[in-house]
């Protein structure tokens, strides 16, 4: 089974409040990470982990058949997140790795990691990027890290796949940074 995880713990401090629910285009960030993760037919389950306000978030995003798992630990940095959104997907044989605050990722950027093999990463322009590919290997040593860094030691050197072509890798950390989406 391939599986697709969707991370959405962490409290959006830099943001000023969770951006999970922060809206774009009419729609919650996080919902257009959900949304671009299932619609990738070869995508078997996808999991959103959440972790702060997880409560306030399920009430307010639409995740359509995706399952949500609440990641405890979440102030333990990406880490905990990562861990806990592979452990939901225990058994599966290639897990398929987006944020939730990167709303202009594409069904067809996950399918083309889908298509790979091994572990390894989206790049756009040279520089490495999400979405990432685990394989089960790797998805086991992930379950093995700790801190903010998540899973950049182990996928240091891994291969890159170009998808500069396919979407916007923009990530939004700050209400600035939504903003300047909008215009």
């Amino acid at each position: 089974m391939i599986g697709g995880v969707v991370l959405a713990a962490g409290e959006g401090r830099r943001f000023g409040g969770p951006k999970q629910l922060a809206e774009l285009d009419g729609v919650p960030l996080l919902e257009h990470a959900v949304r671009a993760m299932a619609a990738v037919p070869a995508i078997g389950r996808v999991v959103v982990v959440l972790g702060a306000r997880a409560e306030d978030i399920r009430g307010a995003v639409d995740f359509g058949d995706a399952e949500t798992v609440v990641c405890e630990d979440w102030a333990e940095g990406l880490s905990a997140s990562l861990r806990t959104g592979i452990d939901a997907l225990d058994g599966a044989a290639t897990t398929i790795v987006t944020l939730g605050d990167q709303p202009f990722i594409t069904a067809q950027v996950i399918a083309r990691l889908v298509d790979e093999r091994g572990t390894c990463r989206a790049s756009y322009d040279g520089e490495p990027g999400h979405p990432v590919r685990l394989t089960a290997a790797s998805a086991r040593r992930a379950r093995e890290l700790t801190g903010q860094a998540g899973a950049r030691d182990l996928l240091a050197g891994c291969r890159l796949v170009e998808c500069g072509q396919l979407c916007r890798p923009v990530d939004v950390d700050t209400r600035e940074e939504l903003e300047a989406l909008r215009t």
